[in-house]
């Protein structure tokens, strides 16, 4: 055994740590802390970040959710809205229609009324050229004249008395 390379190797290898190895322990312990401590740190800072990601998410959904329930609104107001003009447009076009043929009717009436007038002035002027003619036929010329001349001029005051 005292022969053996691997039992020098294996007490080299013991004694190597126990007198270098607190040299050696103390730095390679302070970079490992070190390190661990900046891997807390990242993690700590990533957490942290995480967080504020996760806050800066809900306050966003938030928005998100709160711009969709107002255009949502605006949306349905607008076709409320349209609605609204829409009825309006549709009651001021019936009624123009309503005024157009009221308008319509009464010229109607009025051209009907004027024909009605002028068919009547055309009877009795008609009329008062018929009686003319008829009375001077039978009647004596001296004595009827006087007469036939004053009914004929009376004439259509009195059928226009009668017609109103």
């Amino acid at each position: 055994m005292l022969h053996e390379p691997r039992f020098w190797s294996a007490v080299a290898f013991v004694l190597f740590f126990v007198l270098f190895g607190r040299k050696l322990w103390a730095p390679l312990a302070a970079a490992l802390d070190g390190r661990a401590a900046r891997i807390r740190a990242d993690l700590d800072e990533a957490a942290r970040l995480r967080r504020e990601a996760e806050q800066m998410l809900e306050d966003a959904t938030r928005e998100r959710e709160t711009a969709l329930a107002e255009a949502r609104a605006l949306v349905e107001h607008s076709l409320a809205e349209a609605a609204r003009i829409a009825e309006a447009a549709k009651r001021e076009a019936e009624a123009v229609a309503l005024r157009r043929e009221q308008m319509a009717r009464d010229r109607i009436a009025a051209t009907e009324r004027s024909a009605v007038r002028e068919v009547r002035q055309a009877a009795i002027d008609v009329a008062v050229a018929a009686t003319r003619d008829v009375l001077a036929a039978a009647l004596p010329v001296e004595a009827g004249a006087a007469i036939i001349d004053r009914a004929i001029a009376d004439l259509p005051s009195a059928l226009a008395r009668h017609a109103a």
